[in-house]
């Protein structure tokens, strides 16, 4: 550790910061929804926002960096970055962050990140807050978030607190007791303040030319060598199985417990759906935990969390681990038997019926529409 760094000197530490994942040359989308989040935890302490990248001749990829709100990228090139190994990568990372110190620190809750972040975390002596699902600076914002996302009496709490200066320091909300509660961590006596963010939960800006333009590109000098690198890469092969891209689905038919009188026949009733849409399948937890779907399916809090143009939610009651992954859909249909379902709360359209009568229905629908075209 340099000799001049202390992460409990919090004054010493200043600007955002968002590990840039790349691989193979390859900028991750998780990336610039990381950034264009930075931007406004950057914006909310009056700071600068910077990227870290690090690869093998890898300074082309940043300037699209800048273009989502960045407004330096601190580049570290080397044969021995060129494919992610843990000793590399923390090694590079920690010297940079002890020589420059920001202030906060985010990684997306990738692969990479999850490995990355805690490794980084305890070399710096800091927190790391995993799996965030939201993130805030400033103080109104975090309560206007509890407000709207919680059924706290917000308007009669108090958030003051003797031991931290709740203004300044990043709130990190995540899951807790496996989805049943959200919980928000602080970490007001080291810095930098560090979290992984799951892709998908934050929204990307839209891309700026001007501003990739004006983005400063700085080499930051750092030491590696292969003694440093207790693992080598021999080879990166690509697993040929596909998994559902709900991040990415314009359309997504989700179902729910729902389906439990057929399984079967109500997967394949959602699937013949989501076909004539285009769109793929999701569901609750309670049908992964059921296992009648695989976890890539899930959306929710301890799923995923998408933003899709249509999300039609199948028999599911609506609980707010699940509504928290979905109700920033711009059209959310509902079909339930129970008319009292909180599902109804969020949906734009509800269709109180069986599922299996109605889902029919709508996709006959579809294909007339389809064929009168």
């Amino acid at each position: 550790m340099a000799a001049n760094f202390n992460s409990a000197d919090i004054g010493a530490f200043k600007n955002v910061w968002v590990f840039c994942e790349q691989r193979q040359g390859e900028m991750m989308p998780t990336t610039f929804e990381l950034i264009s989040e930075g931007r406004k935890l950057a914006d909310e302490l009056g700071v600068e926002l910077c990227g870290i990248l690090l690869g093998d001749d890898v300074d082309g990829l940043a300037k699209e960096i800048g273009g989502y709100g960045a407004d330096k990228v601190y580049v570290c090139n080397s044969p021995l970055l060129k494919y992610y190994t843990t000793d590399a990568y923390a090694k590079v990372i920690c010297d940079v962050v002890e020589e420059i110190k920001p202030e906060i620190m985010l990684f997306g809750a990738s692969n990479i990140g999850r490995d990355l972040a805690p490794r980084c975390a305890a070399r710096l002596h800091t927190g790391l807050c995993a799996d965030c699902t939201h993130l805030d600076v400033d103080l109104d914002g975090y309560v206007n978030f509890l407000r709207t996302g919680s059924s706290l009496d917000v308007d009669n709490m108090s958030f003051e607190s003797k031991l931290f200066d709740v203004n300044s320091n990043l709130k990190m909300t995540r899951p807790a007791f496996g989805g049943h509660l959200m919980a928000t961590i602080v970490c007001p006596r080291f810095r930098p303040a560090m979290a992984t963010v799951r892709p998908g939960v934050m929204k990307k800006r839209p891309f700026d030319a001007a501003k990739a333009e004006a983005l400063e590109i700085i080499h930051p000098e750092f030491a590696l060598s292969e003694a440093d690198i207790q693992t080598e890469v021999v080879e990166v092969v690509k697993a040929a199985a596909k998994l559902v891209d709900l991040i990415g689905a314009d359309f997504i038919v989700s179902v729910g417990r729902g389906i439990s009188k057929d399984v079967e026949g109500g997967i394949k009733l959602a699937e013949e759906l989501a076909a004539e849409l285009g769109g793929v399948v999701g569901s609750s937890r309670a049908c992964v935990d059921s296992g009648w779907i695989s976890a890539d399916h899930q959306v929710g809090q301890t799923g995923k969390t998408v933003h899709p143009k249509v999300y039609i939610a199948l028999g599911i009651s609506g609980a707010i681990q699940h509504k928290a992954g979905m109700q920033d859909s711009e059209c959310i249909i509902a079909v339930n038997k129970n008319e009292n379902a909180p599902i109804f709360e969020v949906a734009d359209y509800g269709i109180v019926g069986d599922l299996f009568k109605v889902v029919p229905l709508m996709i006959d629908s579809i294909r007339a529409a389809k064929a009168a075209k």
